[in-house]
């Protein structure tokens, strides 16, 4: 996938995940080829495209926003 071809997500979610980035929340992420967990930092853009930015085992990670399949907060519970 390029960022040529993002899918922007939808606005709901959106407002979810600044409000998750607000307050520096823990999730899991359901990614297109597997799971990582860790806290929601910020949500940037680059070559419009969207990206989650999520600090992981101590590393500062970009995840692309339409490749994440299903977010759970630290409780387990599912946004959007």
């Amino acid at each position: 996938m390029s960022e040529n071809d993002y899918r922007p997500i939808a606005c709901g979610l959106h407002s979810e995940l600044e409000l998750l980035a607000m307050h520096r929340r823990p999730v899991r992420l359901v990614l297109e080829d597997g799971t990582l967990a860790g806290r929601v930092l910020d949500l940037v853009v680059h070559d419009r495209a969207e990206f989650l930015v999520l600090e992981s085992g101590g590393r500062r990670r970009e995840i692309r926003l339409d490749r994440i399949r299903r977010i759970e907060q630290g409780d387990g519970k599912p946004t959007g």
